[in-house]
């Protein structure tokens, strides 16, 4: 077996590990943050949950730590509060980002962690079966309901060599984002073996796990051999070890080989992760920022190398220098170490530990100029500047730019690389999370007055009509659905006044043209529809403005199951050329809805403006029609809870 069918095959509730079957799977760790995780709690509440069931549940503030007015602490009081209601860890503002600390305290090789963010797959790293999903989803693996999904292919990939000096992981994932674009790993889980792991440090596979999500892979598996020991001893956990490798001539489904010699510092430019370029390709093009930090980038090396790369060194005054410690552990060391000291010293601009400028929450650009980030996403706006212009690069690329003004291939600075070693132990972070009470006692959720019940999703009707009201084109990512940053991120909480900002980049008249449609609403989209973050707000709002049917060439999958999820249709062109033929406007009906459950693949679409019929591909099995016919998942998970009360 490969690695990741052992994990699957010690999970397996129902099913066969044959690609394309369905299968549920028991989910051990799910984590939330604190952008999801308002819904994942009042989700909760709306399914009656008393407590959670899955070994370890946590919750982490670590995208709306800025407290610009009342709501975002309105939002931590309330999370910490549900926390105790129901059993579940709690970090609190200032721990860290939600992956790395996840690692550092809970990651256990051979679980299974599902999370309510996408980029829950960097746990990967530990050799865990790691996945992102929308806040339902997460809800339910907490209350102890089991993970159901359509297995996937297995890309092996062998890594080979030794990376040079001025490379680093971000270089590799950046190197296979170039080869397989956003969608070139879908339905896929990506798995890393051969003797290029030996020097590739958890950190290290964290970068690479962290930005699989980018290639739209289900997840990213790494082994767990000494480099993981060396991780756990580090963190005080080395007890929690346990080697897990796959066996001696394991086959996959696909395989390829990266030979980690060959690659040079790469660079991903404005505004997709898989625009990807060598760095030299680029060189000299001025720059406003240079950014380090998030989950992409999180380990120790990735600070402490630009640190000793400035050391004695100023940053240009023309140069953002923005630093985002990735946790508190982080932070402590890079004190204890000196190498804070030489980041300060050069000019940098120390920021919160969180998530920060990655989801907008501050140090946006300037507009009209260029930003270097560590980042792992540049879709547009994402920044917090509408019209951005964000390249994705390594610490090394970040740091030598920064001191020239300028990209520039760090292999051009005259120095030497610098030396670098992890320490043997760092800051045991687990007595800075709140643990769960022992005794489940009576606690009553605070909630302030931005955070709003989730609304009453409708049920599907037999019959639904209505117009287009957007006509979308490919690659249209969750972040151009709803958007994060400073203005709406608070809004999270409370969906009726987000809906306000579905597509504000795309087409801020979409808000008031929904509450003015009499009918159902129909979305058409281009390829890659939903891309991305795992945000189901990007689902929820369209269901709460009134859409019903979104037809697509492709839907990403996290996307696909958050609007199945949440109570919306989706449908296939039975043929690609058929999106050239509606128009925004058009006015769209489609009869017998109920013929989807009897396996039936196409549906008759008939266009009442152009009065033309139009034939649609469905994929949905027969239980996520029943779930879309309910009004979504909530509806049809108390429907089914209801009869277990009663005994059916």
């Amino acid at each position: 077996m490969n690695l990741t069918k052992k994990l699957i095959s010690t999970h397996l509730i129902t099913g066969k590990m044959v690609p394309g079957e369905v299968i549920e799977l028991k989910i051990d760790q799910v984590l939330s943050e604190d952008a999801t995780g308002t819904l994942v709690m009042l989700e909760l509440e709306a399914l009656g949950a008393r407590e959670v069931k899955a070994e370890i549940c946590a919750q982490y503030v670590d995208h709306n730590v800025l407290r610009a007015d009342h709501r975002n602490g309105d939002d931590h009081i309330f999370l910490e509060s549900a926390c105790r209601k129901y059993g579940i860890w709690y970090s609190r503002p200032g721990n860290g980002i939600s992956h790395p600390v996840h690692m550092s305290c809970f990651g256990i090789p051979g679980k299974t962690i599902l999370g309510a963010d996408s980029h829950t797959c960097s746990a990967g790293s530990l050799a865990m079966l790691a996945i992102g999903t929308g806040g339902i989803e997460a809800a339910l693996a907490m209350m102890g309901f089991p993970l159901s999904l359509v297995m996937p292919k297995i890309l092996g990939i062998r890594l080979e060599g030794e990376l040079r000096p001025w490379v680093s992981a971000k270089d590799v994932i950046l190197e296979l984002l170039r080869r397989y674009t956003l969608k070139g790993c879908w339905n896929k889980i990506v798995e890393y073996h051969g003797p290029g792991l030996k020097k590739l440090t958890a950190m290290d596979r964290h970068v690479i796990a962290n930005m699989g999500q980018e290639m739209g892979a289900v997840t990213s598996v790494f082994p767990s051999d000494n480099q993981v020991r060396l991780f756990l001893r580090q963190q005080s956990r080395e007890e929690e070890f346990v080697e897990l490798i796959a066996d001696e001539n394991a086959t996959y489904d696909e395989e390829a080989n990266i030979d980690l010699s060959k690659i040079e510092p790469m660079i991903a430019l404005p505004s997709r992760p898989d625009k990807v370029v060598k760095v030299h390709e680029v060189e000299g093009r001025d720059i406003f920022q240079s950014y380090i930090g998030s989950s992409a980038n999180p380990g120790l090396r990735d600070f402490s190398i630009p640190a000793r790369i400035v050391d004695g060194l100023i940053i240009p005054h023309s140069v953002a220098f923005d630093i985002n410690p990735s946790s508190r552990q982080l932070l402590h060391e890079l004190t204890h170490s000196g190498d804070l000291e030489k980041l300060l010293g050069s000019g940098a601009h120390l920021h919160d530990t969180g998530c920060g400028g990655c989801i907008g929450m501050g140090q946006a650009p300037a507009s009209g100029h260029n930003s270097l980030r560590t980042v792992p996403r540049n879709y547009p706006g994402r920044s917090g500047t509408k019209e951005d212009s964000v390249y994705l690069c390594s610490p090394e690329t970040a740091t030598a730019s920064a001191l020239r003004g300028k990209i520039t291939d760090p292999r051009n600075l005259d120095i030497d690389y610098p030396n670098f070693k992890e320490p043997e132990y760092l800051m045991d972070m687990r007595p800075l999370i709140q643990p769960p009470q022992e005794i489940p006692v009576k606690v009553e959720l605070k909630k302030g007055p931005n955070i709003k019940p989730l609304p009453v999703l409708r049920k599907m009707l037999s019959v639904i009509s209505g117009p287009i009201l957007l006509k979308l084109e490919d690659n249209v990512s969750t972040d151009e659905i709803i958007p994060g940053g400073t203005e709406v991120l608070p809004y999270w909480s409370n969906i009726p006044e987000l809906s306000r900002y579905t597509f504000p980049k795309i087409d801020d008249s979409f808000y008031k043209r929904a509450l003015g449609t009499k009918g159902d609403i129909f979305l058409i989209a281009g390829e890659n529809l939903g891309h991305g973050s795992s945000r189901e707000h990007a689902a929820i709002a369209l269901h709460y403005l009134g859409v019903r049917c979104v037809i697509a060439k492709s839907v990403a999958q996290l996307y696909r199951k958050n609007l199945i999820d949440n109570g919306i249709l989706i449908f296939t062109f039975d043929n690609q050329s058929d999106f050239d033929n509606f128009n925004q406007g058009d006015e769209l009906r489609i009869f017998d809805l109920s013929s989807c459950t009897r396996g039936n693949m196409s549906l008759e679409l008939e266009n009442l403006t152009q009065g033309r019929k139009t034939w649609l591909k469905s994929d949905l099995s027969e239980r996520e029609v029943k779930i879309i016919k309910f009004g979504g998942r909530i509806n049809y998970t108390k429907a089914i809870i209801n009869k277990m009360k009663k005994g059916h």
